[in-house]
């Protein structure tokens, strides 16, 4: 990249008259004076926010705790002392279903029908195992994805009849079956 040099006065009167004798090869598409000086880019005010986001700091001191989230906002439906006994796998789920090997058509009212009747029978805690799905051939453009019920579940559970007795379903520990399984918590039955 070559560096720009100011012209001599010789030379600034030579480029003068070969710009004056210069025609242009398309029709401009809107005329502009041109100057002489280089404009400018616009100059657009900073503006400060109103409020910091974040508290000040200063170094060496401690940062100020951090307000707990809502229940509600981190999607957490039930008791966070269950919820984290629940998620290291303390907590034995009192039944299960295996899902292993059932088409679409087979699994979807296997499961609507246990987990209502778990949920009749007062039950809380019950693991539904998927599997993690075979790895098919993948000969196509489009990619195809494994574990189909693994997919599905989830699905199912958040809709009608098996929603209004679930309080919350989160993946199971991996003594459990890991990602091929989800704990699933429902409510007290009245």
């Amino acid at each position: 990249m070559s560096r720009r040099r100011s012209l001599h006065p010789e030379e600034e009167e030579l480029w003068k008259a070969v710009a004056r004798t210069a025609k242009p090869m398309h029709a401009p598409i809107f005329r502009r004076k041109i100057t002489e000086t280089p404009l400018e880019p616009p100059v657009t005010p900073f503006k400060l926010p109103s409020a910091p986001r974040i508290a000040p700091f200063r170094m060496g001191e401690k940062p100020a705790t951090p307000q707990p989230k809502p229940v509600a906002a981190s999607g957490l439906h039930m008791d966070a002392k269950a919820f984290g006994k629940m998620t290291r796998g303390k907590l034995v789920p009192e039944a299960r279903i295996d899902l292993h090997g059932m088409t679409l058509d087979v699994a979807h009212p296997e499961l609507v029908r246990f987990i209502l009747s778990a949920h009749a029978n007062g039950l809380r805690l019950v693991l539904v195992i998927t599997g993690k799905g075979k790895p098919g051939v993948d000969s196509g453009p489009i990619p195809r994805r494994s574990g189909i019920l693994r997919q599905q579940v989830p699905h199912w559970l958040r809709q009608n009849p098996c929603a209004p007795a679930i309080l919350q379903v989160t993946e199971a520990h991996l003594r459990h079956g890991g990602s091929g399984a989800c704990y699933v918590y429902l409510r007290r039955s009245r």
